[in-house]
């Protein structure tokens, strides 16, 4: 009766899956190649009705009203420190804007009390047979499963072994975006939000820390073209970044000093994940591993609604995981495919590449009317689903 899910990635998507799988009478195991929870990393937002809704019917709403951080407001400066533009909090924070780490904390012990959580691992092998999924690990012993998911992002393994090589499904979109953060000694003065310096094609910024307001983090994004080098080469990745803002003005030397001496970096193109169906046979994909933008494209609020469309959908079906996953696909493609596309402008967006498209930008957003229409676009976008009530469709798992 496909009880058993595995699920690969302990993010957002896979423990928002393993919830409601769990609510349903599912059995779902989460493998996860990090040997502990990923706490760390930027803000995440929701926004609009379809999101806030979701998470309301996990009961989570009060919890991330607690720990939100009241939004994150972003302002442009020259070199001299000038501002030359500010945008609210709610441009970039949405109606609930929480620090990454303490949603997925929040999923894991929502999830953890009917989910096996298994740290340290990855799949190295798929093998459908006639009744499941015969999966390799890489440290753990071969195992049988109904039903495989890949929760696993952008660079999704699960896709990569069961649906073919990354590069025909990820698009590079021309730019790249590294983020780091600052020890206590090397942060500026206690600032609200990030402070951001532009010059045609590079953004180099500096935000304060979410629960400490005495440290700080950097972001930098710049254009490229798509690039060679090892993704766990960490030193490569550095010269790069180096490379790409040498000579720059305002406070990028410092910056760059800071990278130097940074124990971890978050560095990655921005792309988009376009995958032409969303499940094979008995191994399905959610959240950027299906239909994902790097940033920028409402990846967490998306990722949230559609674990509660496909557990709801593999609860409706009586077993029919076909029709499961071809009512899910049908649900939220468009839904997701309507959210994936402000990834494609957020490149262009905080990093125009000539000196006109920076002086556009701030010109354009300086002006409310301009700017309040662009964040109403933004929750319409974000509310363009029907959500079914599966409270009762748990009756057709087999216990």
């Amino acid at each position: 009766m496909n009880k058993t899910v595995l699920i690969s990635g302990a993010s957002i998507a896979g423990p928002a899956l393993a919830y409601w799988l769990g609510r349903h009478g599912f059995t779902p195991t989460v493998v996860e190649l990090s040997p502990t929870l990923r706490e760390g990393g930027q803000a995440v937002d929701f926004r609009g009705e379809t999101h806030l809704a979701v998470l309301e019917r996990m009961g989570l709403l009060p919890e991330l009203r607690r720990v939100q951080t009241g939004g994150s407001p972003m302002r442009f400066v020259d070199e001299n420190d000038r501002t030359l533009l500010h945008l609210p909090a709610e441009f970039a924070g949405g109606e609930i804007e929480v620090v990454r780490g303490d949603l997925v904390r929040l999923l894991h012990e929502r999830s953890a009390p009917t989910t096996e959580y298994v740290f340290g691992d990855s799949i190295t092998g798929l093998t459908e047979t006639a009744s499941g999924v015969r999966v390799d690990f890489r440290h753990g012993a071969s195992r049988d499963f109904d039903l495989v998911i890949g929760a696993d992002g952008l660079h999704s393994n699960v896709r990569r072994l069961a649906f073919g090589p990354e590069a025909d499904y990820v698009s590079h979109l021309g730019y790249y975006a590294a983020t780091w953060q600052l020890s206590h000694d090397e942060s500026p003065a206690p600032v609200k939000g990030s402070v951001g310096y532009n010059v045609p094609g590079r953004l180099a910024s500096v935000g304060a820390h979410h629960r400490d307001p005495s440290r700080a983090g950097a972001f930098f994004v710049f254009a490229a073209p798509e690039l060679s080098y090892d993704r766990h080469d960490l030193d490569r990745q550095k010269r790069l970044i180096t490379d790409a803002f040498s000579g720059l003005g305002w406070e990028v030397p410092r910056l760059l000093d800071s990278l130097h001496r940074a124990p971890d970096l978050y560095f990655d193109s921005i792309s988009r994940a376009d995958v032409d169906t969303w499940s094979k046979g008995r191994v399905g994909l959610i959240g950027d591993a299906a239909c994902g933008a790097t940033i920028g494209g409402m990846g967490t609020g998306t990722a949230v609604v559609a674990a509660y469309v496909l557990a709801g959908e593999l609860a409706r079906s009586g077993g029919d995981h076909r029709a499961a996953f071809t009512r899910y696909e049908d649900r939220l493609r468009k839904y997701a495919q309507g959210c994936q596309a402000g990834g494609d402008r957020t490149g262009k967006f905080l990093a125009p590449r000539t000196a006109t498209g920076i002086r556009l930008r701030n010109t354009l957003l300086s002006r409310p009317l301009l700017l309040n229409g662009m964040l109403r676009m933004g929750e319409k976008v974000s509310s363009t689903v029907t959500l079914p009530d599966y409270s009762t469709d748990s009756r057709h798992v087999s216990r």
